[in-house]
């Protein structure tokens, strides 16, 4: 039964899409639609790519999933060629996969579109030309790799037939691939060639070093135009404008960008931070001042050139999480918002609408005027990660709504969601006695005006975030004996409930800080969350398992076996019926607070570290452990018949595949809707004996009416036959006159008399 049960995976979510994930280190690619006269950026993200329009940065296509990660991406006007291992895949309409290229015996790392044929380089110096429709094999070429490792290739353009290629040792190839010929040989510069980029002029190629210089090189000449020298290690990617500026862009591996004026042969200005880490594409679009960058800090900027001086400004970007996020919330209520908070230091906000509405809230700083002051390098002023967040948007736009805890601090930071930017208060204890103490919980209330900071030392203060001032303190000393695991406040303001490390949940009145009630739940707490509409305490235990308590009665009311690992996060439905945990297990369990029983559960590949569902039950969303991007479940029973029937005690869960991660499963998910309505079929149980009687297990709205059933339908019976309707005539006679009216009834039998008067006379 379990077997067969698990077949289906998750019974109430399916993967939706991810969100956050924009980028990584391989390099992007741009292409130009004829047809829709627009240009295209495609960039890798794991295991798939990613489509972009570059007027409005929106994404139009996501392609299906490959076994492996993207290592090289390339494309031409009609296909996006994308490498994984010793595999070379053609995608067409950014989508999916109509040809696969097969001949490599190890890792492919360049690949070249090249008209009908394309070009792919491995990891062993083999070079293989691909007949694109046919995906046969036209040419091979092996190079030994002690004399000539290929490092970069490139078609000079207006050369027919001909490639250029370089090599770690410095030296470049021109080669004939129609006839298999190596036409020239140039010496090279002493250093290994990173990058190989046309010109706008015919015949010039710029070629970056790994030494930091790019050389501008007339390969028909065999002559040096110019050389420049950058300071910040080795060239990784070179581009030129196109709309008539004599600028050439070079990229860097510390995130600088070169711009170099090949007039004047001089630095014109430099792009200092342009990306935390290496530059891995930098493309100038053609015929516009716009250049786009990508690199494996998961973003993408667009840069205009329209100012003063030739220095570009941020016109449009795309940013994410640059280290796995670890702590996710909705923002609102109105389902539109997530707030994720990483490893990174950063706090974004990510739409599940449009791209467009994310934002950044930027890294918390130790000295905020400082570290504005010194720029996004100033790593040393930088707060560590936030382990902890709530936000409340009641009084977001009079002052900060969002109150953050950070890893291993005495003091918690507000945040403004609408500025976008930390707040003006750092909030931390007026009497702190002991040294290396930290914050661990946080809670605003639901009027926005306060916030309650539970700490290591079992301290919990209250303070009131519009001017960050101390309101009290719970308890004589200390409100627990030992670290403090979660504190909530009721949605009312009424009463306050902490968790501490002592087995202890205590309850407390909001305003006087009188203690009201102790509840021993004899094991440690590691987390608790309260739903205020419900009052129903869910407190997560060290034993994996979940006790749950009414706030009103403090009383114990479920108690859910739990998990095989430690409960990472819990978060419930907006209508407080389920409580949907979290566990190091990688399993998501879904329990059921009418029932008490478990109606849900799903594996997946990572654990979650951190869940949160939508206020309008549409999503869950999902932040996974060594994972970038946040995930989007769509809640099936919203828009489908689901049948929730209890799991059994050994029910085992088969992998559920993360949203854009399966390969065309198209045919599964018709197989899920087809189990799900045999579950929905009622088998009558046997009966116990004769002169028993076996009740029912069907809710009482399906059976209180059988007795009636009679005179249900004698007073649902019609009364008279249904009529047909008049029919109208085809074309409506109209009066004569200016203005244009319709013949009623009345003026028909008028008009009817005077036409037969008119005839008797």
């Amino acid at each position: 039964m379990a077997n067969e049960k698990g077949v289906r995976g998750s019974v109430l979510f399916a993967g939706y899409r991810s969100l956050g994930l924009y980028s990584n280190h391989v390099p992007h690619v741009v292409r130009y639609h004829k047809k829709h006269k627009e240009f295209y950026l495609v960039t890798a993200v794991g295991k798939s790519f990613l489509t972009y329009n570059v007027n409005k940065l929106g994404q139009v296509a996501v392609s299906n999933a490959l076994p492996e990660e993207i290592t090289c991406l390339a494309a031409d006007r009609m296909l996006v060629f994308a490498s994984y291992g010793n595999l070379l895949k053609a995608f067409a309409r950014n989508k999916e996969i109509i040809h696969t290229y097969k001949g490599h015996e190890s890792d492919i790392h360049l690949v070249l579109p090249f008209g009908d044929h394309v070009i792919s380089v491995d990891t062993n110096n083999t070079v293989i030309v691909w007949d694109i429709l046919s995906a046969e094999e036209y040419l091979q070429l092996n190079f030994d790799k002690g004399n000539f490792d290929i490092s970069a290739v490139m078609h000079p353009s207006t050369y027919i037939n001909k490639i250029l290629l370089g090599s770690q040792q410095g030296s470049l190839q021109l080669w004939n691939i129609k006839s298999n010929k190596l036409l020239f040989s140039f010496p090279g510069w002493q250093a290994g060639v990173t990058v190989l980029q046309q010109a706008p002029a015919v015949d010039v190629v710029a070629i970056g070093l790994a030494n930091g210089k790019i050389v501008v090189h007339n390969i028909k000449f065999d002559e040096t135009l110019m050389t420049f020298q950058q300071d910040w290690g080795p060239i990784t990617a070179i581009s030129f404008r196109t709309d008539g500026h004599p600028i050439m862009a070079a990229g860097s591996p510390i995130g600088h960008i070169g711009l170099w004026d090949l007039e004047e042969k001089k630095l014109m200005s430099q792009m200092r931070e342009a990306h935390s880490t290496a530059i891995a594409g930098l493309t100038f679009v053609h015929g516009e001042p716009l250049l786009i960058t990508n690199a494996a800090d998961n973003a993408i900027r667009v840069w205009i050139f329209d100012g003063p001086g030739g220095q570009g400004r941020l016109l449009r970007f795309r940013l994410g999480h640059s280290a796995p996020p670890t702590f996710v919330r909705y923002h609102g209520q109105d389902g539109k918002h997530i707030l994720s908070a990483g490893q990174d230091g950063a706090i974004h906000s990510f739409s599940t609408i449009h791209d467009r509405y994310s934002k950044s809230l930027g890294h918390g700083s130790i000295n905020k005027a400082k570290a504005k002051k010194v720029g996004l390098r100033c790593t040393y002023l930088r707060l560590p990660p936030v382990v902890c967040f709530a936000s409340e948007t009641a009084r977001q736009n009079d002052w900060d709504g969002i109150i953050a805890c950070h890893q291993r601090k005495s003091y918690c930071t507000t945040w403004n969601f609408v500025r976008s930017t930390m707040g003006a208060h750092k909030l931390k204890p007026p009497n702190l006695k002991t040294k290396g103490t930290y914050a661990t919980a946080v809670d605003i209330t639901s009027c926005g005006n306060f916030v309650v900071i539970g700490l290591s030392a079992g301290n919990v203060d209250v303070y009131n975030i519009q001017s960050g001032i101390h309101r009290g303190s719970y308890g004589e000393d200390t409100a627990h004996d030992g670290p403090i695991r979660g504190v909530a406040v009721d949605g009312l303001n009424q009463m306050t409930v902490t968790a501490g490390d002592d087995k202890l949940i205590k309850f407390w009145k909001f305003k006087s800080k009188q203690l009201m009630h102790t509840v021993d739940i004899e094991v440690t707490p590691t987390c608790i969350l309260l739903c205020r509409e419900s009052g129903m305490l869910s407190v997560a235990l060290e034993d994996f398992s979940i006790k749950v308590l009414d706030i009103e009665t403090y009383k114990l009311v479920r108690r859910f076996p739990g998990h095989n690992g430690k409960i990472n996060d819990m978060t419930y439905s907006p209508d407080g019926r389920w409580l949907l945990t979290a566990s190091m297990d990688c399993t998501v369990k879904v329990w059921d607070f009418p029932s008490g029983c478990l109606i849900d559960c799903f594996l997946l590949d990572t654990p979650v570290v951190s869940l949160t569902m939508s206020p309008t039950g549409d999503y869950l969303a999902t932040a996974h452990v060594d994972d970038l991007s946040l995930y989007l479940w769509s809640n099936k029973s919203l828009f489908s018949m689901v049948s929730l029937r209890p799991l059994p005690s050994n029910y085992e869960p088969v992998v559920v595949m993360l949203p854009g991660a399966a390969e065309e499963e198209e045919e599964e998910i018709v197989e899920v809707e087809e189990v799900s309505e045999d579950m929905m079929e009622y088998e009558s149980p046997e009966q116990l004996g004769e002169r028993l009687v076996t009740l029912s297990l069907l809710p009482e709205s399906r059976w209180k009416n059988l007795l009636n059933l009679d005179v249900i339908k004698r007073r649902n019976k019609p009364k008279e036959p249904p009529k047909l309707p008049k029919s109208a005539p085809f074309f409506i006679p109209t009066l004569p006159g200016l203005v244009p009216r319709f013949v009623t009834e009345v003026e028909d039998e008028s008009t009817q008399v005077s036409h037969s008067f008119y005839l008797i006379k």
